[in-house]
């Protein structure tokens, strides 16, 4: 098929990819990680050519998951534009965006909500850029996958197209284009320059800090020790205990876990200098777990579980390791997954998410439009409340003159 971009008499070929098989790592990754091209990491691992191919390559995401692939790909002649990560989803589980309740409400009014399209890193709650544009044309081809991921919806007659955890610039972007924005809530650790873990807390209340230190003294008391690994340094057994923390953590909160056992070997083949595991271990054996990823100024925090449940071990593992890690290395941010307000009096403060919109019916559009404004302003609101109760210490007037 083909799209006009606006403002250019360029036609751009767009191209539908059922795997990241029909396109060469090079290609996609010039798109995702130009960054990375000087042999350094990704800005953002989770839209790598290696992290995706794992999904599908382990059957995460395919044939029987609800996560079909529909990869886009942007084309002028010869010259590669921009790729996007699209699935159709026959159902709405592993987003953290959650459109269940305009699922609901569409068909109770008689309409069929399922399938849709979503760009998106499946089960993956981390803001990134989702229309992957090659840096000498960003407008162009940002607005060619826009358009295009709009077309082969409305073409398949799906009821909606969704991007989920896009950057703030492309929500705009896709705004101007006729999208209906949607804003969100997660909580970020953020770098401010700290020489170390005790710089951190030095920022803190003085009742905050109080409460960290007693919270890692009561972990690091488990009975046992705690490890960082990462590269070389993981070796194939680690993921035997990962895999049983996940399921563990999956059971509970999913039911059934969305990764396959698979994916964690491919991870150790081709993934495993992007990871970070903080393993907790009492005579040898690893207990407890945090799975994180490592970006170029990021640290995400993926995945926690344990075998025994121990005070506070689950604090130190995922936040305050994790906080640790990102000013060894310095990395500017630490993005500890979905919700969690009780990550703020740990040091992780309210920010805005944000996802892309479109549907098909202009009656429901129109009402999904509504509730969003609503929404965007609620959450805009709390985020404010929040931030004021954060841990950090409160400027005097006299620290401001």
């Amino acid at each position: 098929m083909t799209a006009f971009p606006p403002d250019t008499e360029t036609r751009i070929e767009l191209t539908v990819l059922p795997s990241l098989r029909g396109i060469t790592a090079a290609d996609w990754d010039a798109c995702a990680c130009p960054e990375a091209a000087d042999g350094g990491r990704a800005e953002d691992p989770f839209t790598t050519h290696r992290f995706l191919l794992a999904l599908e390559e382990s059957g995460s995401v395919g044939a029987g998951t609800g996560w079909q692939p529909r990869h886009i790909v942007a084309r002028d002649g010869d010259r590669l534009l921009g790729v996007a990560p699209m699935y159709a989803k026959s159902h709405s589980q592993g987003e953290y965006i959650f459109d269940h309740n305009w699922a609901h409400a569409y068909e109770r009014a008689g309409g069929r909500y399922y399938p849709k399209m979503q760009i998106a890193v499946p089960f993956t709650p981390a803001s990134g850029r989702r229309f992957l544009t090659r840096p000498e044309s960003p407008a162009t081809a940002l607005a060619a996958l826009v358009q295009g991921a709009v077309q082969v919806t409305a073409e398949a007659g799906y009821s909606s197209l969704h991007a989920t955890f896009c950057t703030e610039a492309e929500a705009a972007a896709g705004k101007a284009m006729g999208l209906m924005p949607r804003a969100s809530q997660q909580f970020h650790w953020v770098n401010d320059g700290y020489a170390d873990f005790d710089a951190f807390l030095a920022a803190l209340s003085s009742r905050k800090r109080k409460t960290i230190r007693k919270e890692r003294a009561t972990a690091q008391g488990f009975g046992g020790d705690i490890r960082l690994l990462t590269g070389d340094a993981i070796e194939p057994q680690h993921w035997d205990a990962v895999w049983a923390f996940y399921q563990d953590t999956g059971s509970r909160k999913w039911g059934t876990p969305y990764l396959t056992r698979r994916f964690f070997d491919i991870a150790h083949e081709t993934l495993r200098d992007d990871i970070l595991l903080i393993l907790a271990e009492r005579d040898g054996e690893p207990v407890a777990g945090a799975l994180n990823f490592i970006g170029r100024s990021k640290l995400y925090g993926r995945y926690w579980g344990c075998l025994e449940d121990h005070p506070c071990l689950h604090f130190e593992l995922c936040y305050y390791q994790a906080i640790e890690y990102a000013i060894a290395q310095g990395l500017g941010t630490v993005e500890a997954g979905a919700q969690g307000s009780h990550k703020l009096a740990r040091g992780y403060l309210p920010v805005i998410t944000h996802s892309l919109h479109w549907i098909a019916d202009p009656g429901f559009s129109d009402a999904v439009a509504r509730y969003l404004d609503e929404e965007r302003r609620a959450v805009e609101h709390e985020n404010g409340v929040l931030a004021e109760w954060g841990p950090f210490k409160k400027m005097t007037v006299e620290d401001q003159e």
